[in-house]
């Protein structure tokens, strides 16, 4: 087996990448990479990797960047103002250049796909090696790999072997769609969210508030994002990749018929959106902006009416996100623990790595509600 290593998609083989990539996520296809990179997110710097048999064919890929991140950026309430304390003296005070395997706008669980030919095991153990050697050459302190979902939660006592250190990160939310009609959904309710739910809907209602889904939405790039940076420079739980304009429209140009945008109007106003993918049988719900923050219910009614979307759409899933988790319980998301691998690049310092990054970011709590009724 040997790797090939590219610094750009554009240079990736696309048919070889994508007939492993779409196996498992049209978020790790190479169009979907494609938006990434011409997107100009923060300071990434992408790399890409092909795992090759002895007779040239790819039977795994995955990709790794580079990035400045705060390593605190799940920090609680009270450090998080300490931290903006410091931060107008020394602006980049705990924040450092890391080494992450995984994707800077989604979760991948696990962060590659594979064929039969290989196991996880070989395809880890061949990628620590890379990502050792680049981050020792480039000077990275850290060396992050996520996500991993339930489903890759097998793959903790290969990384334990290998030093890294095994963390928790933010919950996911899922849904799983067993409707047929946003009727069956609503009436599936017990009567104490179902008529929660109804009061928000007819507030916004009266609000005059309505929606469309479109898929052509490449002329509204520069709205959307400016929607987007509205809820970015108010999010409280955490910030990290920053989108842009080109971001939207590349998105809504690559990937033509699975990117769509739910638009939300008060009267003729454009007030909101939700940014949606369809990935084989399961929607995401990828990003949301808002014209103005505010503590309203516009929130749960865009929240509602991304359920309703996948109900109308023929998904089996709904990935609901990160964040505002109690929100998407009460609509009947489920909550998903999502857990990290890290190490430092230095021997010495390994050890307290995954304390140190413990103590500095807190995961919510979150408990499960009975939303359904319960089938007789």
């Amino acid at each position: 087996m040997r790797i090939e290593l590219y610094d750009s998609i554009t240079k990736v083989p696309r048919e070889s990448w994508n007939r492993l990539a779409r196996t498992h996520s049209e978020t790790l296809s190479w169009e979907f990479w494609q938006v990434v990179e011409r997107s100009g997110l923060n300071d990434f710097e992408y790399r890409h990797a092909m795992l090759l048999d002895e007779q040239g064919e790819p039977q795994a890929i995955t990709s790794f960047y580079s990035v400045t991140t705060d390593i605190a950026i799940f920090a609680p309430p009270g450090l998080r103002v300490f931290l903006n304390h410091i931060r107008r003296w020394f602006p980049n005070f705990l924040k450092l250049r890391m080494l992450e395997w995984g994707s800077p706008v989604t979760i991948n669980s696990p962060p590659f796909a594979r064929s039969e030919a290989l196991s996880d095991k070989q395809v880890i153990e061949a990628m620590d090696a890379v990502l050792r050697r680049t981050a020792r050459a480039e000077g990275h302190f850290l060396i992050v790999v996520r996500d991993f979902e339930p489903n890759a939660q097998n793959l903790r006592s290969i990384f334990r072997r290998r030093g890294y250190h095994w963390t928790p990160s933010l919950p996911n939310t899922y849904m799983d769609i067993r409707w047929s009609t946003p009727e069956q959904y609503c009436d599936a309710m017990r009567s104490y969210y179902r008529s929660k739910l109804k009061k928000h809907l007819k507030c916004n209602q009266q609000a005059g508030v309505h929606h469309r889904l479109v898929d052509d939405f490449e002329n509204m790039a520069e709205m959307l994002h400016h929607q987007w940076m509205v809820v970015h420079q108010h999010a409280k739980e955490f910030q990290r990749e920053t989108l842009t304009p080109t971001f939207y429209g590349e998105l809504a140009r690559t990937l033509e018929g699975r990117a769509k945008v739910i638009l939300f109007y008060r009267g003729e106003a454009l007030v909101g959106h939700a940014l949606l993918l369809v990935d084989g049988d399961m929607l995401r719900w990828l990003y949301v902006g808002r014209e103005v923050a505010a503590n309203d219910s516009l929130y749960i009614y865009i929240a509602y009416t991304v359920v309703e979307s996948a109900i109308l759409l023929g998904a089996r899933q709904l990935e609901m996100g990160l964040t505002t988790y109690s929100i998407k319980q009460d609509l009947g998301a489920d909550v998903v623990p999502i857990q990290m691998a890290l190490r430092a690049t230095w021997s010495w310092v390994n050890p307290f790595v995954g304390l140190g990054y413990r103590l500095l970011n807190h995961i919510p709590e979150t408990h499960l509600r009975p939303i359904f009724k319960t089938k007789k």
